[in-house]
């Protein structure tokens, strides 16, 4: 399984930035692809989860109204919009993969969501600046 994100760059206050999170290497329908990001000094934090087939996506309290996940299935692709950057919003944003199929989980509790990824890309790089 391979994970491989792009979209991160350099953006003002204000703006926003589209993520991509491209997999291969699995049968897309059995996962879920859930969204970390990782500021600098600080530790890695859940944005979301989301079920590829039925579409359902979880978004710990902190991540509500900030971010919407969105996919494409034929292109196996998951997308992490991201709007009204702040300067705190500055990180390496992740992607990550379970078979929902093997392992069982409540993933409406985002505290699960860490140690329950199989699969991580190398993350990209967002930069938001004041």
């Amino acid at each position: 399984v391979q994970l491989v994100e792009s979209g991160g760059g350099l953006v003002q206050t204000g703006g926003s930035l589209r993520l991509s999170c491209a997999a291969s290497g699995l049968y897309f329908d059995d996962y879920s692809i859930g969204w970390f990001r990782q500021a600098p000094g600080k530790e890695r934090e859940p944005i979301s989860c989301m079920g590829v087939e039925d579409g359902i996506t979880y978004y710990p309290d902190s991540a509500k109204g900030l971010f919407t996940v969105s996919s494409d299935n034929a292109k196996k692709v998951v997308y992490l919009q991201m709007n009204n950057l702040k300067p705190e919003d500055t990180a390496t944003n992740v992607c990550s993969a379970r078979n929902r199929i093997l392992v069982d989980l409540d993933e409406s509790a985002s505290d699960g969501w860490n140690e329950a990824m199989a699969y991580w890309g190398k993350g990209t790089l967002v930069t938001v600046s004041s």
